[in-house]
């Protein structure tokens, strides 16, 4: 493979610079070109030719890797000793962690509990939540010593983390079994997981689940899975806690296609047979859908709960959402009360906690809560952070830059072996691995991560580079110190605020909108297709070069910069126009396509950061807030002067049947 010379010396002249113990000549290229020839040979898990390749790495920067990558592939055959020789060889590096890490997981599906025990101290990332059940199981067997395993809440802690996993694990369902055998976990617990999987789609999960608690019914999980009104149809009565449980479960899989059908069977023979937890439980799911569907009729599901503590953070959420489009200002003060500690917390439920607060005629004690809620989050850091600040009468303002970093903070992180391999990976185009090698750097080396100062050294040291994603995370991680310009850089100003002024839209909103979108990685590539720095799709690149007369567009152009800039600028104003205007319209159309949004904004003519929220997809949900708090940031950046987000904001709703579609067929 052949390396632009460049890049090459960007990536080595970074090495060099920030860590010379990593030194080495820019010539010849051999060393790289064998490392991303061996990148290849792991994806396609060639160990012959990460065996014959591995000699000519010796020595290079990324040899970690490399030996890495080599063991990796053939870690199910490595004996003991060979995997406690590279954990030695590479001790204090990412790559010890992540080899250990595969160890762990491997020790822990053989149940070779005894190696398992004396390996996990030494983990540190910590982050597998499987590894983590493996050792709180080892904990309960008397392996390892309390808090490293046997902690006294080690099955909630179980509980937390399978609850978490999407797909199927070892780990986690094993210990899960355990400890329910032992007595250590109830039934309901379990069968909780079970909604769970049937509630994401995920039936074999759901089966899984119903095999530790009540083995003999399993198989009816498939079924209920496949048609759950013909399973409901051949069940006179629930006259068993299995059974009650499995006719929620074919009501909570009915409710996801038809949430107003699973309303009549629960509301028919099934509300009596069963519990009102479960009765409950089933209302919050029914609610939950109709409100991704913007239904009228949400609330009223909602409502038929009798007791909010039944229902899951998810669904409390949504009926959070629900009660905002319907002006029911109580129930958002019910459900919020409901949510566990950690769900709470979201700065959106605490902004809108708060709101609701001031709307219901409020108490001295409601009053004076809502302002303590509200002071708790304002800052210019987010979306509802911003909001807060607004509603306490502030204009939005970026607090003052920290103070400058000394020579020897610079010099750490230049020093820092990891944050440099990371940084090398990057530019030489191996950008996953130099992003999981940057992140491990900065937050899970240490427990708890860098300090405030290491992770401003830490950006700084990107920013310089001009990798601009890992400038941007890494400074948004500090909790006190804010540095506007490492959180908002504005690269490529000129060509930005150019193509932004020549369509008439605001340089601020195109570069909060391309924060989000690719970080200014300039050759992000999505995974449907989308590339550059706007990340535009091939099919809307060319329907928009036709729109503005450009001539002789190829797709291929996306991956020029100017190009990228001039059609993502010109779509995105098209959209604007196409939205009369409305931000927060415009956004979700570049993010989810115009459809949708059309679709969304039917019904009341709402706040738009009540619309922004109900927004259905998660994605677009995130978005829009994120691209609209991005907008203002980069306003105050651009001008000096304080901001606004609900001037950006405004209301949203029914398209005004008098004005006339600029771009009926924008893609």
């Amino acid at each position: 493979m052949t390396i632009p010379w460049k890049i090459l010396t960007s990536a080595a002249l970074v090495l060099s610079a920030v860590c010379p113990a990593f030194a080495q000549p820019l010539s010849p290229r051999s060393g790289d070109d064998a490392v991303l020839d061996m990148s290849q040979a792991f994806r396609r898990g060639d160990r012959n030719r990460l065996a014959a390749l591995l000699p000519l790495v010796r020595g290079h920067a990324l040899e970690p890797w490399a030996a890495y990558w080599e063991l990796k592939v053939r870690l199910q055959d490595a004996a003991p000793e060979e995997v406690d020789a590279f954990l030695a060889r590479w001790s204090g590096t990412y790559q010890e962690d992540r080899l250990r890490n595969d160890w762990l997981l491997l020790l822990g599906q053989r149940r070779d509990w005894q190696r398992f025990a004396q390996q996990y101290p030494a983990f540190r990332m910590n982050d597998d939540r499987e590894v983590r059940c493996h050792a709180l199981l080892v904990g309960q067997l008397g392996g390892l010593p309390a808090p490293t395993g046997g902690a006294a809440d080690a099955p909630a802690e179980v509980l937390r983390n399978w609850y978490a996993q999407r797909e199927a694990d070892d780990g986690c369902a094993n210990a899960v079994a355990s400890f329910f055998a032992a007595g250590r976990i109830e039934p309901a617990a379990i069968w909780r997981k079970a909604r769970l999987a049937i509630e994401a789609n995920r039936p074999r999960l759901a089966r899984n689940a119903v095999d530790i608690v009540a083995p003999d019914a399993s198989a009816q999980v498939a079924e209920l899975s496949d048609n759950p009104a013909r399973f409901l149809a051949a069940r006179a009565v629930a006259n068993s806690k299995v059974r009650k449980e499995l006719v929620t479960l074919a009501l909570l899989r009915m409710a996801q296609s038809d949430a107003d059908a699973a309303a009549l069977q629960l509301d028919g023979k099934w509300s009596v047979q069963i519990s009102a937890e479960e009765r409950n439980y089933l209302w919050g799911a029914i609610g939950r859908q109709a409100a991704t569907k913007l239904s009228p009729l949400a609330s009223d599901y909602f409502g038929r709960a009798t007791k909010d503590a039944d229902l899951s953070g998810d669904m409390l959420g949504w009926k959070v959402r629900a009660a905002l489009r319907a002006g029911r200002w109580r129930d958002v003060v019910s459900a919020t009360g409901a949510m566990d500690e950690a769900t709470r917390a979201d700065p959106a439920w605490v902004y809108w906690r708060a709101r609701a607060l001031v709307a219901i005629r409020p108490s001295e004690n409601q009053r004076a809560e809502a302002q303590q809620l509200l002071e708790s989050i304002a800052s210019p850091r987010g979306f509802y952070e911003q909001l807060a600040m607004e509603e306490l009468g502030r204009p939005i303002v970026l607090p003052p830059r920290p103070a400058p970093l000394t020579p020897e903070e610079r010099d750490a992180a230049r020093n820092n072996g990891s944050l440099a391999r990371g940084l090398y990976a990057i530019l030489l185009g191996l950008r996953s691995e130099g992003v999981r090698e940057w992140n491990y750097a900065t937050n899970l080396h240490n427990s708890g991560g860098m300090s405030e100062r290491e992770l401003l050294a830490a950006a700084d040291m990107a920013c310089q580079s001009e990798v601009w994603d890992r400038c941007i995370n890494t400074s948004e991680r500090t909790r006190v110190a804010f540095d506007a310009t490492q959180r908002f850089p504005m690269p490529h100003e000129k060509l930005v605020v150019q193509h932004s002024r020549r369509v008439g839209i605001d340089p601020a909103y195109v570069y909060g909108l391309i924060r989000q979108e690719s970080r200014f990685v300039t050759d992000a590539r999505s995974g449907v297709g989308a590339s550059g720095l706007m990340q535009v799709m091939p099919a809307t690149a060319r329907w928009t070069a036709r729109k503005i007369g450009l001539s002789g567009f190829t797709p291929d152009q996306l991956a020029d910069r100017d190009t990228n800039i001039t059609i993502g600028t010109a779509y995105l104003k098209l959209a604007l126009d196409d939205f009369q205007g409305s931000m927060p319209l415009a956004a979700a159309a570049y993010n989810a396509g115009p459809g949708r949004p059309r679709a969304w904004r039917e019904g009341p003519v709402l706040e738009a950061a009540i619309w922004a929220e109900n927004v259905p997809f998660a994605e677009t949900r995130d978005y829009v807030k994120k691209v609209l708090a991005n907008t203002v940031s980069y306003a105050a950046l651009l001008s000096g002067q304080p901001q606004s987000l609900k001037t950006r904001l405004g209301n949203v709703g029914p398209k005004d049947p008098n004005f006339v579609e600029p771009s009926k067929d924008l893609p």
